[in-house]
């Protein structure tokens, strides 16, 4: 969670400025909807998202969602005009997983430990965006739009070996023994 947000954060302080080098640019409307693209695909799938990691699993559906939004970073990260950076925004934002990384933390972590797991994911997601504020002008001025862009991307891709070699496994639920046998007959019958 942390290094996709610190990834995310970083665009913001920066991405206005850089703007007008694009072609398109000069339209602070069209350079408001590519800061807000993000936010509005992430809503939209926030809840199919979480709906298909009840269904198939949160890790699964956490690594597809960290390769869309590397592959919007990517995208992002090429543009030359501001319609190809509304186009990487939207698909960053398309990997909407916030949901489904709170749920896998309230799956891991025992009822009386939940709420100081969701304090740190706040404070994770606090620290990110201070540091981006403080980061990203400096990087910028090293590595240009695409290269945070780029950055953002590769965070996104450590994210993915994070959660695979870090985060354990959701245990398996066995269901409850059910009152009938298989035949449909009460037990002991």
């Amino acid at each position: 969670f942390g290094l996709r947000m610190l990834g995310l954060f970083l665009i913001l302080p920066v991405f206005a400025l850089h703007a007008p080098r694009l072609a398109g640019g000069d339209n602070l409307t069209l350079v408001g909807v590519a800061l807000g693209a993000y936010g509005l695909s992430q809503a939209i799938l926030q809840i199919p998202f979480g709906m298909a990691s009840d269904r198939w699993g949160r890790k699964p559906v956490i690594y597809i969602g960290l390769v869309i939004f590397a592959a919007g970073s990517f995208l992002a990260a090429a543009a030359a005009d501001i319609w190809t950076a509304i186009a990487g925004r939207t698909l960053q934002g398309a990997g909407a997983i916030s949901s489904v990384v709170v749920a896998l933390a309230a799956d891991l972590t025992r009822e009386q430990h939940r709420t100081k797991v969701m304090a740190m994911i706040g404070a994770m997601i606090g620290l990110a965006f201070a540091l981006s504020l403080v980061a990203a002008p400096a990087l910028y001025e090293v590595i240009g739009m695409g290269g945070l862009f780029a950055l953002t991307g590769v965070l996104c891709i450590a994210a993915i070996g994070v959660v695979r070699t870090l985060v354990p496994d959701v245990p398996a639920v066995t269901p409850p023994a059910s009152a009938e046998d298989n035949a449909g007959r009460p037990r002991g019958v």
